[in-house]
């Protein structure tokens, strides 16, 4: 037994998905059934455009378009030509998602459209953890595997829970004293350590970091050309420390590739995009109408004569309209209707909960 757990905390419109070894956080997924990345559905698609100079084309499928590279099935293609293809890549800053035509199985002509859905988190760490049980706070969810799954009235507990919390902050406090500072950026991620005071020798502290380094990379899944500035080493020393970001980098299983250092002494390291980060997942007007809800379901009033409302600015509230799942999953939890207000003075992504009496 290597001790892993999955646990799946359940809130309306979304599940938290971690992997745990004892108290330790190993993995971390969010899913939100009601509007999920894309990545391994299978679809029927139309070649819109080949694209020469790309290496590939474009491919229309039901909510958008793809793009299908020569080398996952393209070349030799023609424009109009319906084929199945699966989603490799979730779409990225407004370019479509990332396809493949080479499929498992045999899928029968029909005209373009979804046919199945990828797998989500749960299924992607059972995969990935075979022997780990697999525990969710919400029967309904839990109805929806077989076998592995037991209902529990709480997935995380408070370390658990605090745990995933701190893996939206920018600032990460290491024992010791030594930190590091996560900044994505459109272009790439940049992560800053700091010795915080500590008395060793910066090559033994920045030894030390990589482990840390590695493991916020791997549970924000952060992608892409990721760079980090050692903490207060000479440019020329900081090549010794290359052998120990590739071992801390080693266990993730995206296989992040550490590239060398930049003429600034940067660490470059380059990690496969799949699934979006947690930080892109996390921001909009979506995630804070979810974490509005998560909210209602905590804070529930028992007394059946005070129901839940929202008010919210208006990308919230068109937020959670467009999700099929969330709202009809708080009605399920709670036994109560939500009431939305769209409320024009609230900007951005602000809300605030209200109660109706009956």
């Amino acid at each position: 037994m290597s001790g892993e757990r999955i646990l799946a905390a359940c809130s309306p419109g979304e599940i938290r998905v971690a992997v745990v070894r004892g108290s330790t956080l190993l993995d971390y997924a969010l899913w939100r059934p009601g509007l999920p990345d894309g990545v391994g559905d299978i679809h029927r698609g139309r070649v819109s455009a080949i694209m020469p100079s790309m290496g590939g084309a474009f491919v229309a499928l039901a909510d958008g378009d793809g793009f299908l590279p020569d080398s996952e099935g393209a070349k030799g293609l023609t424009e109009g030509t319906i084929l199945p293809v699966r989603v490799t890549r979730a779409a990225l800053g407004g370019k479509g998602p990332r396809l493949s035509a080479r499929l498992t199985r045999l899928v029968p002509p029909g005209p373009v459209g979804l046919i199945e859905r990828g797998p989500g988190a749960v299924e992607r760490f059972a995969a990935a953890y075979p022997d780990a049980p697999v525990l969710i706070d919400d029967p309904a969810i839990a109805a929806l595997f077989l076998g592995r799954c037991s209902v529990v009235p709480q997935a995380f507990d408070d370390g658990i829970e605090s745990q995933v919390e701190a893996l939206s902050d920018s600032i990460v406090t290491l024992q010791g004293g030594a930190s590091l500072s996560i900044h994505p950026t459109p272009a790439l991620v940049a992560i800053d350590t700091d010795s915080g005071g500590r008395q060793d020798s910066h090559g033994a502290v920045n030894r030390s970091v990589a482990p840390a380094v590695a493991r916020e990379i791997r549970l924000r899944n952060l992608s892409g050309a990721i760079v980090v500035d050692l903490a207060g080493l000479a440019i020329r020393k900081r090549t010794a420390l290359g052998p120990a970001i590739a071992a801390a980098l080693a266990d993730d299983p995206l296989k992040p590739r550490f590239l060398g250092f930049t003429a600034l002494g940067l660490a470059e390291i380059l990690r496969t995009r799949i699934h979006p980060p947690l930080h892109e997942l996390l921001a909009g007007p979506h995630a804070a109408g979810l974490a509005a809800l998560r909210r209602i379901v905590r804070n529930l009033d028992p007394d059946p004569r005070r129901q839940p409302a929202l008010r919210a600015a208006p990308a919230v509230v068109e937020a959670l309209q467009r999700d099929p799942v969330a709202l009809p999953d708080l009605a399920r939890r709670t036994g109560k209707s939500l009431t939305l207000r769209s409320d024009p003075s609230l900007t951005g992504t602000d809300w605030r909960l209200e109660q109706e009496h009956g």
